[in-house]
């Protein structure tokens, strides 16, 4: 069995991963600013309609395989993956009613800037996998772990072309089209492509 390439960043690419890192740890400090009252606003509400904690802890598969705590705004029901771990569905029962609204404006994300400052996310690149479904897809998916070669991100191409509307084939080339090209023109494009999904809920379930 022939085995899956490894896939390389360019040497300009990894020359901008520096710069990468300083801007995202001053977008994640001013993110947090800026983010903290949305954030306890909506974690109020989480609690005023559903039992437990209004804040979900999930461990996540990052950059080289590195396992991490990934914190979100609960938005589904406390006893959601009481069956085991399940992939959101269009009109998913398990969405609360204030959970559907963060998911839609991808409120329940801001909490990961905390991921981004400690260095276990960027503002930018592929999605955050869990590591069951990272391990069943890299079986299923020839190229799969080649998103692991970066950090994943808050948004990304992936994120913003479908969201989760896009199969995980799908996400994954546009995963590699962006560690392909990855350079600073094609996050700006990336950041305003994102505040658009933002405003129109584009790809949210």
């Amino acid at each position: 069995m022939t085995q899956t390439p490894k896939l390389l960043l360019s040497k300009e690419a990894e020359q901008y991963l520096y710069l990468k890192r300083a801007l995202d740890v001053f977008f994640a400090v001013i993110g947090i600013i800026f983010a903290l009252p949305i954030v306890v606003v909506f974690a109020i509400l989480i609690v005023l309609e559903t039992t437990g904690s209004p804040f979900y802890v999930q461990e996540r598969m990052g950059k080289n395989g590195k396992i991490f705590n990934m914190i979100k705004l609960r938005s589904m029901t406390i006893d959601a993956e009481k069956e085991g771990a399940k992939w959101a569905e269009v009109n998913d029962p398990r969405v609360t009613k204030v959970g559907a609204f963060i998911r839609k404006t991808r409120i329940d994300e801001l909490p990961q800037f905390i991921s981004v400052l400690k260095g276990d996310m960027s503002i930018i690149g592929p999605r955050p996998e869990r590591p069951c479904f990272t391990e069943q897809f890299e079986r299923e998916i020839k190229g799969f772990s080649n998103r692991l070669l970066v950090k994943p991100g808050l948004t990304g191409l992936a994120q913003i072309s479908g969201g989760y509307d896009i199969s995980p084939r799908e996400k994954l080339q546009y995963d590699l089209k962006y560690i392909q090209n990855l350079s600073f023109s094609l996050e700006i494009k990336i950041i305003l492509k994102t505040f658009r999904v933002v405003f129109t809920g584009e790809g949210a379930r």
